[in-house]
């Protein structure tokens, strides 16, 4: 089940970025392509044999997975502000660009590092799951390390979900109120995410669900805004003050 779930988010995030060259090669939406490819980056850096690969490379310190961190920040990132500013959400962009985001941002960014450096993360490990099996000490910081990974793509999704809702219940075009379903989903999810450390073993698969249900929404629901904007051009009686802003 998790490895279908990897294998498929994957495949979606790469075949979206594949389908964005040529408008990047063109000069259109460049940031856009970017954000494809940096999570088609970071699910690959989330499955096993990719991983293992790559952090050799870089020592086998499990440096591969700090760097996934920045990796998703970056991406989380700009698809905040390419989708605030596409669904006008003013009150989102000065969260995310604002003082409160700033401050989001460096905290996440300062707790990565300091729980990373206090880590013995020697031998490369997917997950973690050999340091966290190192003792209670090293299950304890890996948790922490997650949750704090975890923080600002949720802060981020989060602060755009009540223009998404706007959209999703609005009078605009099919496909731009589906698109922003999607996102309002994927922020949900990427919000449960951080219930993580508190979900019992049992129940693990519910990380993985809510992780890659979020990549998976906001991933979907970019390239709808897409495909609404091509729409609306083939439509000029649909095209509204909205799609001039898309992405």
């Amino acid at each position: 089940m998790i490895a279908i779930l990897q294998w498929t988010t994957l495949a979606v995030c790469g075949v979206v970025a594949l389908a964005r060259i040529p408008s990047a090669l063109r000069g259109e939406n460049r940031s856009l392509f970017f954000i494809y490819a940096f999570l088609t980056v970071a699910i690959l850096l989330s499955i096993d044999a990719p991983y293992l690969a790559v952090d050799q490379v870089l020592g086998g310190t499990n440096l591969a997975n700090l760097m996934l961190r920045f990796i998703i920040f970056g991406a989380i990132f700009a698809l905040g502000l390419r989708v605030a500013r596409g669904f006008g959400a003013d009150d989102a962009l000065r969260l995310i660009t604002g003082p409160v985001g700033i401050v989001v941002l460096g905290a996440a960014s300062v707790v990565v590092v300091a729980l990373f450096l206090m880590m013995d993360t020697a031998g490369s490990s997917a997950g973690l799951v050999d340091v966290f099996a190192k003792d209670v000490r090293h299950a304890a910081l890996v948790e922490y390390y997650g949750a704090a990974g975890r923080l600002y793509p949720a802060y981020v999704t989060l602060a755009l979900l009540p223009a998404m809702v706007r959209t999703a219940t609005s009078r605009l075009p099919v496909l731009v109120r589906l698109s922003a379903g999607l996102l309002a989903v994927g922020s949900v999810a990427a919000t449960l995410s951080l219930l993580s450390p508190v979900i019992p073993p049992s129940l693990a698969i519910l990380r993985f669900i809510f992780s890659y249900t979020a990549v998976l929404c906001l991933v979907l629901g970019l390239a709808l805004i897409w495909l609404g904007k091509t729409v609306a051009k083939r439509t000029p009686r649909t095209h509204t003050g909205f799609n001039r802003r898309l992405p």
